[in-house]
């Protein structure tokens, strides 16, 4: 099968390279899924798990990509709840090769269905946004209705999700980003927009929950916003409630029906085929949202 694979942490995106390697094989509890669209997240060169395995061994030559949608074609042995056929989106293990990739072996438990009025591009873009969106609000947030909320980055990828989520919930959203995402994050929900740049974030006043997807100093400034018995949560340092985003089919369940009734628009950046993902990593203009590699037509 075609796949991207990695083998030097120093190149980056750069280093990446379309090669053949040979089909991966379900082990217990697994599937198979033929890939029809797969998302990536630039970090993820950065992640341990990426180079090493759990023991810290190296695991290169390694396939990154860890969001797909796309058909199972094999069930492992004591796979249940999903069958050959059936379309499926969802989260891979960290440490196993991802999902830039025509094929990818990933536990049953990671995937959800794909309704059939959901496109295989759109589905690729859903479960790390919308995850680390809803485990950030809802779960570890504890979000509640009428409360003032600031979402860093609000125009791009993870930002929108919790732009709109906060908003279907009740919250009232104090987008953060560029001058040139104050548009598009106010079309995404965001009831205030600050410009990072331009404004002074201080002047939103106390808040109840801030969603920081940027740290350093800007995160040091968001914590001393939350008022006595609000949250700070975090994807980028320790600073409150600091998270990894994990998969879950049920909230990836939820996440989905709001795509299909309207209530959630993912945001879509740059779209290209497998032959063309190495240049699509490494654009010469980089269009905001998710980057997503169209694995089959």
């Amino acid at each position: 099968m075609k796949a991207i694979v990695v083998t030097d942490q120093a190149a980056g995106t750069a280093g990446m390279k379309l090669l053949e390697r040979p089909e991966p094989q379900p082990s217990i509890n697994d599937v198979i899924v033929q890939v029809y669209a797969s998302g990536f997240v630039n970090t993820e060169l950065g992640w341990p798990s990426t180079w090493t395995d759990r023991l810290d061994r190296d695991r290169t030559p390694s396939v990154p990509g860890h969001e797909l949608a796309g058909v199972v074609t094999a069930l492992g042995y004591g796979t249940t709840g999903l069958s050959v056929g059936q379309r499926v989106f969802g989260l891979t293990d960290w440490y196993r090769d991802g999902t830039l990739a025509e094929y990818a072996a990933v536990e049953a438990r990671n995937l959800a269905p794909l309704p059939d009025d959901v496109d295989f591009t759109v589905g690729a873009s859903v479960p790390i946004s919308g995850l680390t969106a809803w485990q950030g609000l809802i779960v570890h947030g504890r979000l509640r209705a009428e409360q003032r909320v600031i979402a860093h980055g609000a125009a791009g990828a993870v930002g929108s999700m919790v732009t709109q989520l906060a908003r279907e919930f009740g919250a009232h959203v104090i987008g953060t980003g560029r001058a040139a995402d104050r548009q598009s994050a106010l079309d995404f929900g965001a009831n205030e927009f600050v410009d990072l740049d331009n404004e002074v974030l201080e002047d939103v006043g106390e808040v109840d929950l801030v969603f920081d997807l940027i740290g350093g100093n800007i995160g040091k400034r968001s914590a001393r916003l939350v008022r006595a018995g609000g949250t700070l949560v975090s994807i980028v340092g320790p600073l409150a409630v600091d998270f990894v985003v994990e998969s879950d089919r049920a909230q990836l369940n939820e996440i989905v029906e709001r795509v299909r009734d309207g209530r959630l628009r993912t945001n879509l950046g740059n779209i290209a085929p497998l032959d063309d993902a190495v240049a699509a990593f490494n654009p010469t203009v980089r269009r905001p949202g998710k980057t997503i590699i169209r694995v089959r037509p």
